[in-house]
């Protein structure tokens, strides 16, 4: 009989990264696979586009929000209804173990998983553990961190320090093909700006405004999110796209610098292909601060450099980039002596022997 894991996380493109990564693994060794996630979250779009063959199971979860909503006094019954879901796939499934990368629909996952005595190992991205997974930290068995200061703020004994989990195809770009998909010959260096999966209105303004003093020193990439191409800034050398889905290994790979939001799966590629990088992350008015946290944990490695929100503006965005081009040496220097992360084999073995 195959072995089985269980697969849960969503709410945003963060919660799925890492599974999506750990899934082909466990795939080329003969394990079954299951996913559970929600009826609405982006995680099943990306679940059932990627992998159609992998069951994919909704549950009913609530939003866990940190402000006051109406919503928040039905939640606890949406959580129940969820646990009691996910019990019911857990029982008629039997997973050896699951995997939980997080989001509000993991809770429910984690506690039935108890329930139903399977080994649960959690995932956390960010140098604070998000809601969820603070809900979630009692029922695991074992807790995987990304920074190796998070481990400090959870149970001892069942945590450590694993590094990102970074998909393999991202190795596997090839510098001239993304030359060829851009239309970029200058030899110029190339510079990537990504504001996230909904790109980022103020970086967005920020590179407009200052194109033509970028672009004398750069060719650019810009991934600047859905429905935010503007036309009139068409020129050589400059390519805007709401996204890059497959080909995106290509464009890493001949990119020399990146500018970007602070999200941890992203920072922790780029780190992990070398890339001397500028982190702008969410400001605390749009998210719980988590990504300011990521950014300070980066510049105190000597990954990156940082330029927050409220002080994002035309001069202070220019100023940074020169002193990016400036300290690159630098930048990479402290990155290859950084410590080195699980590789996706590293995960599979460990999540194997936690396996029942």
């Amino acid at each position: 009989m195959n072995k089985h894991i269980l697969f849960t996380g969503g709410g945003s493109a963060g919660h799925v990264t890492v599974n999506t990564a750990l899934i082909p693994h466990f795939e080329k060794e003969g394990w079954r696979i299951t996913y559970i996630g929600s009826e609405e979250g982006i995680e099943k779009e990306i679940i059932t586009d990627q992998f159609p063959h992998v069951p994919y199971k909704s549950i009913s979860s609530g939003k866990l929000r940190r402000y006051f909503s109406w919503k928040n006094f039905t939640d606890p019954f949406r959580v129940m209804k969820g646990v009691i879901e996910a019990l019911s796939v857990i029982r008629k499934t039997k997973p050896d173990i699951i995997f939980s990368k997080g989001g509000f629909v993991s809770v429910p996952v984690v506690m039935a998983a108890k329930m139903a005595k399977v080994p649960v190992a959690i995932h956390e991205s960010d140098v604070t553990p998000g809601l969820a997974n603070k809900l979630a930290v009692p029922f695991a068995t074992k807790i995987f961190t990304t920074f190796p200061e998070t481990v400090k703020t959870l149970p001892a004994e069942k945590s450590l320090c694993a590094g990102a989990i970074i998909r393999e195809e991202l190795f596997k770009g090839d510098a001239s093909e993304g030359k060829r998909l851009s239309g970029f010959y200058d030899e110029k260096p190339v510079l990537m700006i990504m504001g996230g999966s909904l790109g980022a209105r103020k970086i967005n303004e920020a590179v407009r405004a200052n194109l033509e003093e970028l672009s004398s020193n750069f060719q650019i990439i810009h991934i600047c999110g859905k429905g935010n191409i503007e036309e009139q800034y068409k020129q050589k050398g400059y390519r805007q796209y709401e996204f890059i889905k497959a080909d995106l290994p290509h464009y890493l790979a001949m990119t020399d610098y990146v500018i970007s939001r602070a999200g941890s799966n992203s920072i922790f590629e780029f780190l992990a292909l070398k890339k001397p990088m500028l982190l702008i992350p969410l400001s605390r008015e749009a998210s719980r601060g988590d990504q300011i946290l990521n950014a300070n944990s980066f510049v105190k490695h000597g990954y990156a450099l940082s330029l927050e929100e409220e002080e994002l503006n035309e001069e202070s965005f220019l100023t940074k980039v020169k002193e990016l081009q400036t300290n690159r040496d630098t930048i990479i220097s402290s990155m290859e002596k950084g410590e080195k992360a699980y590789t996706i084999q590293d995960m599979y073995e460990e999540l194997s022997s936690m396996a029942r």
